[in-house]
């Protein structure tokens, strides 16, 4: 806000200052005012009743010129004629004449017009808008010098900053300025400028217009370049603030100066050229654009797809320069495009002769015909024009009514302001805008009068159109979207593609037809990104210090997933799902258990039914044998018995394959702990048996009566019963259930038996412990009783092999993962069973089938030799 407010004072008293060296009060003179010095200054000019001022850019540039202090200054050369804004002008004049003939509008009062060229210098246009205020006559009356100026209002200019330089200057006076071009969004700031009005629409909803055409097309790298003035700076700096709310970046921002330097130009032309982005919006009026256009075909750049701004997006002249191959399949935000009738016949109304009358007429001439006049003056190689020469035959971009934009809102300005000087000079004494004062007259009114009925002036024109202004000076904002295409005669078509208008809901502001668009490289709408968008199964992860939309696609970790493309974050699967092998898509968790199916399961499971089959044929055997002494020799009934529970053993390991329920999970623990108490018990009371056997061989002693087979069935049962009874408090209070874990493997539900009491497991688990001890203690303290078949010998082998196996069983049980865990312990439970029965019964079947001989009494009773 300060620097605004200093630029404003600091510009206004410069304006002051200027307007004092211009026009100074001669006292000496009574009432004369005179010009410091005298302003030739070419116009056109048409007297009239009340006089409308305009400001044109005629020429696009002037002559270098380097003046110095010590000579006087002199007027700067206006160079490079511009047809385009000759028909701006032209378009005026029809405006008015066009008015003057209306009887309903401004009736008896005639409107001319004076109309001056403003080069596209700000300081050009503010003298000549000062002259416009008080003539150029060296000497004037004191009616010109103080009172009303010459021009109540003026239309003009085409460019921002020289719409800003003179509103300054002449908003101090309550002058209102109408532009048909300067859209610098600043310009709407009525403590800034509280005189302007413009007909086109403000740059704030231009580059809304272009944002959504760039999120249209999912253009998310584009690069701007804009000329360095207010129209430039202001555009792009509201085109960076647009897409912040969107997913596009701006890949580089260039400025280039109105006074174009060579060096200057080659480093944009360089960032172009070296930049990712194949999109570029240029910011910038055809002559700014042109210098730059001269570079990129000299080095044969190409490849840019150019958004255009309505400062270039409808410019014939860029096409007719040669710049088509650069420009072809551009896209444009346009002003609202209109086709005014008569103006075309106005237009070629010209003839040789009319040149011979001005300098801007002869100037126009030999442009558009490429000829000179009075040839012999000017000592030129070109050729003489006949006389025989018509507008109608020329290729002018003068002549062109095809793209009336620019024109028409030159067209609506003029009638803006015939409108409100009719409501002023037309209204009842002591009724509309000012009840208390009486109607003005065509000498008496004042500019703020006129200003204050050009803010509330509302009218439809003949195209249906309402014309009016918001509270910023501001017109309904509406845009037609062009592409620049080749005709089939090689001059350039502004194609119609799209309509944007801001007065309607947000999501219908903007239509676009893809079907009429014809792009710069083939038929496929070209892709400008920092990076390539992540498919679905990956997510975006944004580079240290680049723009977000420079990016790496990072695959979504296990588990997660991301279903759309460039997704930001990527989405954990439900417990009971699980990413699929793109990431992009949950599926449901394999669900894992040891299963009767799987080639383990099977192995198992043969295993355990072969070794209780071995064991049932073990049984047999003894039992068709039961009468010989080595099945007699140690308790036959304890041998049975061993042997049932050796192929419950072996039977409990099916138990625990399939799929865990609560029953198979009650069983498979209960029914394995009490089969190796079992288990262990016999082969307990077998060891204690042989021990006591050798250990009491008098005849006196009674010893063994405490051994008998009632007391090793007792003691069977006992040691059993505590098992038994551990489980049941197990079952009761704490039991095994099925659950599915997850933890393990994220991928795989696996089914598994939750032991309930950890407690109750480690003590089935402990009191097996501690029974298999005993039995190894008593039976290693018998291994070397003399006897050919000493049993004790082969216990202690089988109570290694059984603490061998569990004591291996623990590691391999913790670290093994899902349906291994059980296949662990499966392996355990036959590995120690199969080992008791080949430790314990082998040999003895060894004898019975193989060796009959020594399966005698005598045999038995004969002493190992030492």
């Amino acid at each position: 806000s300060f620097y605004k407010m200093l630029s404003f004072d600091f510009c206004s008293i410069w304006s002051l200052v200027v307007f004092s060296l211009i026009i100074s009060y001669n006292s000496s003179e009574g009432s004369q005012c005179k010009l410091r010095g005298k302003f030739n200054v070419p116009s056109l000019f048409e007297n009239g009743d009340i006089v409308l001022g305009g400001i044109f850019p005629v020429h696009f540039r002037v002559a270098f010129y380097y003046p110095s202090f010590e000579t006087k200054p002199v007027p700067l050369k206006c160079i490079g004629f511009s047809p385009r804004g000759f028909r701006w002008v032209q378009t005026m004049i029809f405006a008015i004449k066009e008015v003057n003939k209306n009887p309903s509008l401004l009736p008896n009062i005639t409107l001319g017009y004076r109309i001056l060229d403003s080069c596209e210098i700000p300081t050009e246009s503010l003298k000549n808008a000062l002259i416009l205020l008080n003539g150029q006559d060296e000497t004037a009356s004191n009616h010109n010098c103080v009172g009303y100026p010459t021009v109540p209002a003026i239309v003009g200019d085409a460019g921002s900053s020289r719409s800003i330089v003179i509103s300054r200057s002449i908003g101090l006076f309550g002058i209102p300025l109408v532009s048909y071009l300067a859209t610098c969004a600043c310009l709407s700031d009525k403590k800034q400028f509280p005189t302007f009005f413009r007909t086109v629409p403000s740059d704030v909803f231009q580059v809304k217009a272009i944002a959504r055409l760039v999120k249209y097309f999912s253009w998310t790298w584009v690069g701007t370049i804009a000329e360095d003035n207010d129209y430039g700076r202001t555009g792009i700096q509201l085109f960076l603030e647009e897409v912040g709310h969107s997913d596009a970046c701006v890949a580089f921002v260039e400025f280039f100066p109105t006074t174009v330097t060579k060096e200057r130009v080659l480093e944009v032309v360089e960032v172009i050229k070296t930049s990712s982005a194949k999109v570029i919006l240029a910011f910038a009026g055809e002559g700014e654009f042109e210098p730059l256009l001269v570079e990129l075909k000299h080095q044969n750049i190409t490849h840019v797809q150019w958004i255009a701004a309505e400062g270039w997006a409808t410019s014939a002249f860029l096409w007719k320069q040669g710049y088509g191959g650069l420009l072809t399949g551009s896209v444009g935000v346009a002003i609202r495009r209109a086709e005014i009738p008569g103006l075309k016949e106005f237009l070629v109304r010209l003839k040789p002769s009319d040149a011979y009358r001005h300098p801007i007429l002869k100037e126009f001439w030999e442009e558009v015909f490429g000829c000179k006049i009075n040839i012999s003056e000017n000592k030129t190689s070109q050729r003489e024009c006949t006389g025989g020469e018509s507008l109608l035959q020329s290729d002018s971009v003068y002549a062109d009514v095809t793209q009336l934009r620019v024109s028409y809102n030159v067209y609506k300005a003029v009638y803006a302001i015939a409108y409100s000087l009719h409501n002023l000079l037309t209204c009842e004494n002591h009724t509309g805008m000012f009840p208390k004062t009486s109607c003005s007259d065509l000498t008496k009114f004042d500019t703020w009068q006129l200003l204050q009925h050009l803010k509330k002036v509302n009218f439809s024109n003949q195209f249906g159109e309402e014309i009016s202004f918001d509270e910023n000076g501001d017109p309904v904002a509406s845009y037609d979207l062009v592409n620049w295409q080749r005709g089939p005669d090689g001059a350039v078509q502004f194609v119609k593609v799209g309509h944007y208008d801001a007065s309607l809901p947000l999501r219908r502001r903007l239509t676009i037809d893809e079907a009429r668009i014809a792009w710069h490289k083939g038929q496929q709408i070209p892709k400008s990104v920092c990076s390539e968008s992540c498919f679905p199964g990956s997510r975006k992860a944004n580079r240290d210090g680049e723009p977000v939309c420079c990016f790496d696609c990072i695959p979504c970790a296990d588990g997660e997933i991301s279903n759309q493309a460039d997704s930001l974050e990527c989405q954990k699967c439900p417990l009971e799902y699980w990413s699929n092998q793109q990431r992009d898509k949950c599926i449901p968790k394999e669900i894992e258990f040891l299963s009767y199916h799987d080639a383990m399961g099977i192995t198992l499971t043969v295993i355990a039914v072969f070794g209780a089959s071995v064991t049932t044929a073990v049984s047999v055997i003894f039992f068709n044998f039961k009468n010989t002494p080595i099945v007699r020799a140690n308790n036959m009934e304890l041998s049975f018995l061993l042997l049932i529970s050796l192929i419950l053993c072996f039977l409990c390991a099916l138990a625990f394959i399939g799929e865990p329920t609560t029953w198979s999970c009650m069983i498979r623990q209960t029914v394995f702990g009490i089969s190796f108490v079992l288990c262990i018990s016999c082969i307990l009371g077998k060891t204690v048996v042989v021990l006591m056997a050798f250990k009491n061989r008098l005849p006196s002693s009674n010893t063994m009566k405490w051994f008998g087979p009632p007391q090793q069935r007792a003691s069977v049962f006992l040691t059993t019963v505590i098992q038994v009874i551990i489980c049941i408090i197990w079952l009761v209070t704490n039991p095994p259930f099925p659950s599915q874990n997850s933890v393990h493997q994220s991928a795989k539900i696996i089914l598994e038996c939750n032991m309930g009491s950890a407690l109750a497991f480690c003590l089935v688990l402990g009191y097996i412990g501690l029974l298999a001890g005993t039995c190894f203690f008593l039976a290693f303290l018998a291994r070397k009783l003399p006897d050919n078949f000493n049993e004790a010998k082969f216990i202690t082998f089988s109570m290694l092999i059984f603490f061998t196996v569990w004591i291996t069983f623990i590691p391999a049980y913790i670290s093994s993962p899902g349906k291994y865990t059980v296949a662990v312990e499966i392996f355990a439970i036959l590995a120690s069973t199969l080992g008791l029965l080949l430790c314990i019964f082998a040999p003895k079947c060894y004898v019975i089938l193989l060796k009959p001989e020594k399966n005698t009494k005598k045999h038995l009773m004969d002493k190992v030799p030492s």
